[in-house]
């Protein structure tokens, strides 16, 4: 892997975390936006805006994430298995065990005062659909909240990550005997969101790509000569309206759900080729910026703190700020960017006062 590419996956990887805090800061009604979701409220701005963006634009992040993650996984076939996965627990589990506490106790302490207990009680987060302070939920509930469904919710990916490290060799296995029916078989999944229990397929195609990326040798710094950045962005974005306005006028049927599911598919391939291959002079650019590789330093603490967080302030923001116009679009610009400076804070405060505890909390990332 060259300097550049490597440039690369360090930017979009920070990148992409961050603009975690605009999909998960979204104010609409609808709880949880998937591939197929509908918008029961009225088509406004606002509305159109949050959507466009939370489930439309800024869809190729994870999908991104993952396929950095198969192709860095796979440049280690040289070293031992076993080794590889006990430093990948090292790295990934056990800062899923620490930011998953560290959402139950923002919650806990937040609990304890009336104001924003109302708020933790408006966000209405608990993955079980119980919220009901930790107080009235017991010791056995919190211990499943905390090793199963975190109240940080965002943690579903580097558990799901740990996973797919676990099955490489039969996704390797795939990809290499045979890529066509591997990759068709998994793209599938992903675009019927599959998931079961604490398996969630959806990531699987492309973190098997990233592994194909990198066995096929596929040049992954240069722009191809059949990409065109224009006709990218034109799709990209235009899907990603068309998806959107659907998903206000549409009625759930089956039939809109296909549509949906395919628009959304769409979105997030020429999204992915439209980011990857068009923005290298802002790469370089960013790269080359002192302040912009001291932040990217704290992109771990940003994925593991930003929720709750961004939640309980949107419900906090509400409350003082309904009166002025547009105050929901107001909420969603602003409410992302206070909590990213928080956790930056918080980043700079652990690595100075406690390096050890802030090493083991992000895998030895940001030093």
């Amino acid at each position: 892997m060259n300097r550049f590419l490597s440039q690369k996956f360090r930017f979009y990887s920070f990148v992409c975390i961050a603009l975690l805090t605009f999909v998960h800061g979204y104010n609409l009604k609808v709880g949880y936006l998937e591939a197929a979701s509908l918008v029961e409220e009225p088509l406004t701005f606002t509305t159109f805006f949050e959507f466009f963006m939370a489930n439309g634009v800024l869809r190729f992040r994870i999908p991104l994430l993952f396929i950095i993650s198969g192709y860095i996984f796979s440049l280690q076939d040289n070293k031992p298995y076993t080794f590889m996965i006990g430093k990948r627990f090292k790295t990934l589990m056990i800062p899923f065990f620490i930011w998953s506490a560290v959402g139950l106790l923002i919650t806990y302490t937040l609990q304890q005062f009336p104001v924003t207990a109302q708020a933790v009680k408006d966000a209405g987060m608990d993955q079980l659909g119980d919220n009901r302070p930790y107080n009235e939920i017991g010791w056995l509930g919190i211990l499943h909240r905390w090793l199963v469904v975190p109240i940080s919710f965002q943690l579903w990916f580097i558990r799901s990550l740990f996973i797919y490290n676990l099955l490489y060799p039969l996704f390797r296995w795939g990809v290499t005997k045979i890529p066509a029916i591997w990759l068709i078989a998994t793209f599938i999944l992903w675009a019927m969101q599959f998931s079961y229990l604490t398996f969630e397929g959806n990531g699987i195609f492309f973190f098997s790509l990233g592994i194909w990326i990198n066995k096929s040798n596929y040049p992954l710094d240069k722009k191809p000569a059949w990409f065109s950045a224009y006709l990218a962005w034109v799709c990209f974005i235009g899907f990603a309206m068309i998806k959107s306005f659907m998903a206000f006028e549409l009625e759930n049927t089956n039939l809109t759900k296909v549509v949906l599911i395919a628009l959304y598919a769409a979105t997030v391939i020429s999204g992915l080729l439209a980011v990857w291959f068009s923005l290298d002079e802002l790469v370089k650019w960013c790269m080359q910026r002192k302040w912009f590789l001291w932040l990217s330093a704290f992109a771990f603490v940003i994925y593991g703190m930003h929720v709750p967080l961004i939640e309980y302030l949107t419900m906090l923001m509400y409350r003082y700020m309904n009166t002025i116009p547009n105050y929901r679009l107001l909420v969603y610009l602003t409410a992302p960017a206070i909590v990213l400076a928080i956790c930056v804070i918080t980043g700079v405060l652990l690595r100075k006062l406690v390096p050890k505890f802030y090493r083991l909390a992000t895998g030895g990332r940001g030093f």
